[in-house]
């Protein structure tokens, strides 16, 4: 049945979030389809709120009518307290970044390991998965790792500057995949891993505006690897440009963060988004915001 005739009023509840692309990723696509459609960032620095406050903020949004929120950085882990249902995926993950609100009840989701996998699906079709090293194994990076080993990557090395936060998070996986092989490894040991791989996935701040520069030693990509970042400020990153004038299949990181949003527009609306034409948007105001810079 199609929700057209409704509105809908979402949020975005994180640290820093004024600047997000995602409002106007979803408000445009909601344009598109003949919506209604309100997209707000609810930013805990602008307010003066720290991360536990997620919780009254739910039952704020709640009370104002929101159909549902989107969670970044610092609540994701926090958020999981203050929920009624949480999808076995981000159970799995112990984070969520998407949250509906329906007859008062609070249901979570994870759309950043859904949209890491479909930009991989349509931005590298047909990639090997046998073994890929991934960096980084943070929030994000474990999201991604999960969506690796959903999508079918048979081994999959992380390598983390934290050994303990990387063996930690290589022995949970391999107990949510037993039939895929997964190990904490070092930066030292990339000059062994890479010549084994058949792609790398990148999962740190390195490349970004504020931390340029590159995760790795760029003599350590040869042309038939694949090579993916999620970093998208910028959406070329030094990583993915060197990677693809080495003859590297790429994905940018624009791709997981349209995939992200076009997960969360059809769980609060029951739409399916064009991911197409969302990406184009994306790319629309990734470019703007360098012109002005």
């Amino acid at each position: 049945m199609s929700n057209r005739a409704e509105s809908f009023l979402v949020g975005l509840v994180g640290d820093g979030v004024m600047p997000s692309l995602t409002p106007h990723m979803h408000e445009r696509e909601g344009d598109v389809q003949g919506l209604r459609y309100l997209y707000r960032p609810i930013d805990l620095l602008e307010l003066g709120l720290p991360g536990a406050s997620v919780g009254e903020l739910l039952q704020s949004a709640h009370r104002l009518g929101f159909n549902g929120l989107n969670i970044t950085h610092p609540c994701k882990q926090l958020v999981l307290d203050h929920l009624d249902e949480i999808s076995p995926d981000a159970r799995r993950l112990g984070a969520v970044n998407t949250v509906t609100i329906r007859d008062g009840r609070f249901i979570g989701h994870n759309t950043d390991f859904s949209g890491f996998a479909a930009a991989l699906a349509s931005g590298l079709p047909g990639a090997k998965l046998d073994r890929v090293v991934q960096l980084g194994a943070g929030g994000a990076g474990s999201a991604v790792a999960y969506a690796l080993l959903t999508a079918g990557v048979r081994h999959l090395d992380l390598v983390d500057t934290d050994a303990a936060r990387c063996a930690a998070r290589a022995a949970e996986l391999a107990g949510f995949f037993p039939d895929s092989t997964v190990t904490a490894r070092t930066t030292a040991e990339l000059p062994q891993l890479m010549p084994l791989a058949n792609g790398l996935v990148h999962c740190t701040p390195v490349g970004m505006a504020a931390h340029p520069g590159v995760p790795l030693d760029l003599s350590l990509l040869e042309s038939r690897h694949w090579v993916a970042d999620i970093v998208y400020r910028p959406i070329e990153t030094e990583l993915v440009r060197e990677a693809r004038t080495r003859g590297c299949e790429v994905l940018d990181g624009g791709r997981m963060a349209v995939g992200q949003a076009a997960d969360a527009f059809r769980i609060f609306t029951g739409l399916e988004a064009d991911a197409d034409r969302m990406r184009s948007h994306f790319l629309e105001l990734v470019a703007a915001e360098e012109v002005a810079a």
